[in-house]
């Protein structure tokens, strides 16, 4: 039951609290269940990156339940709703793009030297990027992810005020999308295909 909840908020801040409610249980024996949860890599806490980059930074994690498959069924995702461009159905499909891209992208960052953090920045004010890999170095690369064919150029705003938030430290912004191109935006920021995280 606490799976199901999770499935509802994955790709979000974590709200403990209300799973817990909705499952009336202490918060506390929910936290409990959670770490057994993700002892069996059923989810993921993705911690809040950049909170010393100031007082407007979001410090809780989000929660991102591993096998995305497993979340669409846990939330009834099915083809048709899909199909009639449900708004729920949709919602709930982008939130688990976001899941499974980011599963991938960790999948692969495991692989490299000189990570120095991995998590998700968010401000108070709802300015928000998927995933931030920050290098030993101090360089800091950045990705969101977007459920459409094409990515308009306000839907890059989070990754201009990160940019311009670490300045020369910001290597690059990626926005992954379903659409077929790839092309550079504008300064340090690129738009790519999602499929390009396993070909050439």
């Amino acid at each position: 039951k606490l799976l199901e909840q999770l499935a509802g908020q994955t790709g979000q801040v974590l709200n403990l609290a209300r799973a817990s409610q909705a499952l009336h249980v202490g918060e506390r024996t929910a936290d409990n269940y959670l770490r057994l949860l993700e002892a069996v890599f059923l989810v993921h806490r993705l911690p809040a990156w950049g909170t010393t980059l100031g007082s407007r930074a979001a410090s809780r994690p989000k929660i991102h339940v591993v096998d995305s498959g497993v979340a669409a069924r846990l939330l009834r995702l099915t083809s048709e709703k899909l199909a009639r461009r449900d708004p729920t159905a949709l919602t709930e499909l982008g939130h688990l793009l976001e899941t499974f891209v980011v599963g991938e992208l960790m999948k692969q960052a495991s692989w490299l030297d000189g990570v120095a953090g991995i998590g998700h920045w968010r401000t108070r004010d709802g300015v928000e990027v998927d995933l931030v890999l920050e290098r030993d170095d101090g360089g800091v690369i950045a990705f969101e992810v977007k459920a459409s064919q094409r990515v308009d150029t306000r839907e890059l705003t989070p990754l201009r005020k990160l940019r311009d938030a670490v300045g020369a430290a910001f290597i690059a912004g990626v926005a992954l999308h379903l659409g077929e191109r790839s092309y550079r935006s504008e300064d340090r920021l690129y738009v790519v295909p999602v499929d390009r995280l396993w070909s050439a």
